[in-house]
């Protein structure tokens, strides 16, 4: 169980193992998920990664065809909203069930790859004798 990943430190594995605690929080983080309204204009969780860091950027390219669609498309629409200062009908707005981590087991797989480049760059090779 790890709270620090490539995304930052998270205590998700910490209350998804407490089950009191999960039941008290699952609420409150629907809530707020629903309050930022990033849903309401159609956009998933992961769509708001910041692109800019170069384990997402690589994580980006590694998605399938559709993936990468969809994401473009929800882009466009949610800046469609923005313009128009609206949010989507409800019935268009991303559900809960809708809203999985797309992106984030390819920004782990980044990671973990670059962690071993990283051990093999420093492999300190010696010949026998």
């Amino acid at each position: 169980m790890t709270i620090a990943g490539p995304l930052g430190p998270s205590l998700a594995p910490v209350i998804r193992g407490n089950r009191s605690l999960y039941q008290f929080l699952k609420p409150i983080a629907n809530w707020y998920a629903n309050v930022s309204g990033y849903r309401k204009v159609g956009l998933k969780y992961d769509d708001l990664l910041v692109e800019e860091r170069p384990d997402v950027q690589r994580a980006l390219e590694r998605l399938t065809p559709r993936e990468a669609y969809d994401r473009t498309f929800r882009f466009k629409r949610a800046s469609h909203c923005s313009v128009l200062h609206d949010i989507l009908p409800k019935d268009q707005w991303t559900k809960p069930e809708e809203d999985v981590r797309y992106l984030k087991p390819h920004v782990e797989q980044v990671e973990r790859e670059d962690i071993e480049r990283r051990k093999w760059d420093n492999i300190a090779v010696s010949r026998r004798r």
